[in-house]
């Protein structure tokens, strides 16, 4: 990565490199469950006849709600996705997720039959 800045400063000799760059870099906090003040949602649909779980109301941003949902799904060998800040995964796995996110550290609200 100093190959590139290196790059870059011979490029643009003028340009003053920002401090605030490198803290948001350097931070890489990642989110904890401790972090999510409200419980996560898991609900039943049916979607085109099939069963789908949708586990919503998650507090993080995209990285980390990618992160959760790749977990998840390695977990319980099923697929899904993320659409609308929410993780859509295939079947019906709300007791077993709930669990799953329980020991996680995470909050859980079951909703719906």
């Amino acid at each position: 990565m100093a190959d590139l800045r290196d790059q870059l400063k011979h490029l643009f000799p003028d340009h003053q490199e920002s401090e605030d760059a490198h803290d948001d870099q350097q931070q890489g906090q990642k989110f904890s469950p401790s972090d999510q003040s409200t419980p996560l949602i898991c609900r039943y649909e049916k979607r085109k006849g099939k069963a789908t779980t949708i586990i919503e109301g998650f507090e993080g941003d995209a990285e980390d709600l990618k992160s959760l949902a790749k977990t998840i799904k390695q977990q319980f060998s099923v697929g899904g996705g993320i659409k609308e800040h929410c993780i859509i995964l295939q079947g019906d796995f709300r007791d077993q997720i709930m669990d799953f996110l329980k020991q996680k550290g995470y909050k859980t609200k079951r909703v719906g039959g």
